[in-house]
């Protein structure tokens, strides 16, 4: 299985996603330039260049006709995929930390940083007029000091809620039309990294820095399955294929400052497939010299992706030796 190295950032990966389709693969990092890729051949398309600061969270429309930042800049901009245009620039009191297209493309969520006096905030916007956008939102939830930070946000199905994971390790979901919570998750005793939707949306697998991922029931925020590894998981993803090969992928590591006193080997920087139901272990994938601080299945689950703190973004198509491997039981 041997990768496609994507070299086009200067600093750590933050967030690497594919477009519905899985031809294109955008992703960031702490530079100030997200890019876009070509996923067959890793061949860079172009940037999208207009930020200043440390591009935290990505998101692209379902149609791959938008292309969604949020930065420790103090903006959220939405871009034109094949242009590169920025078509809005949106300025906010704190950074951006999450952001997410709605399912239907219409609305975007997003969460602030607390920080300058300034609270957390979970707020959604309209955007169906992306060269007009009205910045103010159409719900807007104050999040701290009542809860923790919230860092990664997603839709749950028929955009009817919002869930946040947030710096103390909780999990919350918020009805869309009064910000009101709903559901409250609270396995989770660190900061949560990363959250995925699964392909059907109706599982959610989240990353936490207490060294555990875990897969939730998006309708009732039951935690149903518990992934344990031995250093904190940065992120999650589960396959698309999940009826044929039911399985998680996990990527993270040492903490990236102590990354320079040990080797690559001792710091665990593989990506490691679960089970998604026995929660066992059964494959890992080295390559990184450094945490993986994004992981995501390609769209047709044939392959993943992977982004480093070491600045590379790994894009990997499974060998035949992986449909054939069957779990006993």
């Amino acid at each position: 299985m041997k990768p496609i190295m994507l070299q086009g950032h200067e600093r750590s990966i933050t967030q690497i996603k594919f477009n519905r389709e899985g031809d294109l693969l955008f992703s960031a990092s702490k530079d100030v330039k997200p890019n876009v890729w070509y996923s067959i051949n890793g061949e860079r398309l172009g940037s999208y260049d207009g930020h200043s600061g440390t591009i935290w969270s990505i998101d692209v429309k379902w149609d791959s006709s938008l292309f969604l930042s949020g930065s420790a800049d103090q903006t959220m901009r939405i871009w034109d995929v094949e242009t590169g245009n920025c078509v809005s620039d949106l300025e906010m009191k704190t950074s951006v930390r999450g952001v997410n297209f709605s399912y239907s493309g219409t609305m975007v969520a997003y969460t602030t940083d607390k920080m300058m006096g300034h609270h957390s905030e979970l707020n959604i916007i309209d955007i169906r007029e992306p060269n007009n956008v009205d910045a103010t939102p159409i719900m807007k939830t104050q999040v701290t000091p009542t809860d923790a930070k919230a860092l990664a946000v997603l839709w749950g199905p028929l955009d009817e809620c919002v869930i946040t994971g947030h710096e103390d390790g909780a999990v919350i979901k918020w009805d869309m039309r009064t910000g009101k919570k709903i559901e409250v998750g609270t396995e989770h005793t660190k900061q949560i990294k990363d959250m995925q939707l699964s392909h059907d949306g109706m599982m959610l697998i989240t990353a936490s820095k207490d060294t555990t991922a875990r897969l939730w029931d998006i309708a009732t925020l039951e935690s149903l399955k518990m992934y344990k590894t031995d250093r904190p998981v940065n992120s999650a993803a589960i396959t698309p294929l999940v009826d044929q090969f039911p399985h998680v992928v996990m990527g993270g590591g040492q903490e990236a400052m102590d990354v320079t006193t040990t080797s690559a080997r001792i710091g665990k920087f593989d990506a490691r497939f679960f089970h998604l139901v026995f929660e066992e272990e059964f494959a890992r994938v080295k390559g990184h010299f450094g945490p993986i601080n994004s992981i995501c299945f390609h769209p047709n689950g044939r392959g993943y992706a992977s982004g480093g703190e070491d600045g590379y973004v790994r894009v990997h198509v499974f060998d035949d030796a992986y449909y054939q491997f069957k779990f006993d039981f």
